[in-house]
């Protein structure tokens, strides 16, 4: 019998023994070893790329500077993010279960939605850096200053934390059965709520509110900002300066792209009828893929940055030398 028919069978349960059953990307077992070592390859780089990339900016000097520490903060989001739901795929994967606990569940959902809207919020912020460092140079060191970004920060995690504990309140006063087949590798709330047995229609208005409020707000934030980058890059006159500029976000502008169109993947595949799947494959892009290619996108262009440095500093080696090697000859002479 299917694990996915579960949910219709068994009789609504009030006692509190829930227990989810993760049935990952398919039912079926001949590809979950293979499916075990991708997922513990992408997690291990996942981890340690972000931590380099931490330990990177704490130790550089160079690095000190307001980017990089909304950087540092993404990247901790990025490892947290991960951590909260990969190990407990390989555990049950290793096990040969897929069952989850109701609370197990709930912690689950409450501390990857804290995440999930710390990436949002923090893409945001750094958006906002990019404008006023390109938009504002004059200014820049007075409207971003340290006080003020660590203000910005601290209100990303509140706001998180409290969007997350309001979600994972109204979950908990719904009722399950005492088994539920859950077409996902995690507890994903959209999914979740879909199983209840009670009446859910509060806990999809405040869904629906807090897409349109966070999701739509934090998109069109972004768009507004890289609007404006764009259009002060194109009034730059050198090409040499808009290369420069474009630079300083390219690397941010990747991530967004990548992180948004994900998004927009999941609910898409969501209402794809024709493949119950959909949604959990979907969800990958966001969840690892894209906490994986943060590390290296942005090393990738703090490397750039230091080979023009260093040849920049290799011409101005040379040019001292030619005019030291001039002024011996002239004296000579």
């Amino acid at each position: 019998m299917l694990y996915s028919s579960l949910h219709f069978m068994e009789p609504e349960n009030k006692t509190g023994t829930t227990e989810f059953l993760l049935l990952g990307f398919s039912e079926g077992s001949e590809l979950q070893s293979l499916i075990f070592g991708l997922f513990l390859s992408m997690y291990l780089i996942t981890v340690l790329g972000n931590l380099l990339l931490i330990l990177l900016i704490i130790t550089d000097f160079h690095l000190h500077t307001l980017m990089y520490f909304f950087l540092a903060n993404l990247s901790f989001v990025d490892i947290c993010i991960t951590s909260t739901t990969i190990p407990k795929m390989l555990v049950n994967i290793q096990a040969h279960s897929k069952a989850i606990t109701f609370q197990t569940c709930i912690t689950q959902m409450f501390f990857f939605h804290i995440f999930g809207a710390l990436d949002n919020f923090l893409l945001v912020v750094m958006a906002y850096d990019r404008f006023v460092a390109i938009c504002h140079p004059l200014y820049y060191t007075v409207i971003m200053n340290p006080q003020f970004c660590r203000l910005l920060v601290l209100v990303c995690w509140v706001t998180s934390f409290l969007h997350s504990l309001i979600e994972s309140l109204l979950v908990l006063r719904l009722s399950f059965g005492k088994r539920v087949g859950l077409r996902h590798f995690l507890c994903e709330l959209s999914k979740v709520i879909q199983l209840a047995c009670s009446d859910t229609t509060l806990n999809y208005v405040v869904i629906y509110l807090t897409v349109i409020l966070f999701g739509g707000g934090s998109l069109a934030g972004i768009l507004y900002s890289y609007s404006k980058i764009i259009s002060s890059i194109r009034r730059i006159s050198s090409a040499q300066g808009k290369r420069k500029a474009f630079s300083t976000c390219a690397s941010h502008l990747s991530m967004v792209s990548l992180f948004y169109c994900s998004l927009i993947g999941v609910y898409l595949s969501s209402a794809d009828a024709h493949s119950s799947y959909s949604s959990a494959r979907a969800s990958v892009m966001y969840t690892v893929v894209t906490p994986m290619l943060n590390p290296f996108m942005y090393s990738l262009r703090n490397r750039h940055k230091g080979g023009s440095e260093n040849s920049y500093r290799k011409r101005e080696k040379k040019t001292l030398i030619v005019l030291w090697t001039k002024e011996c000859l002239s004296f000579m002479v």
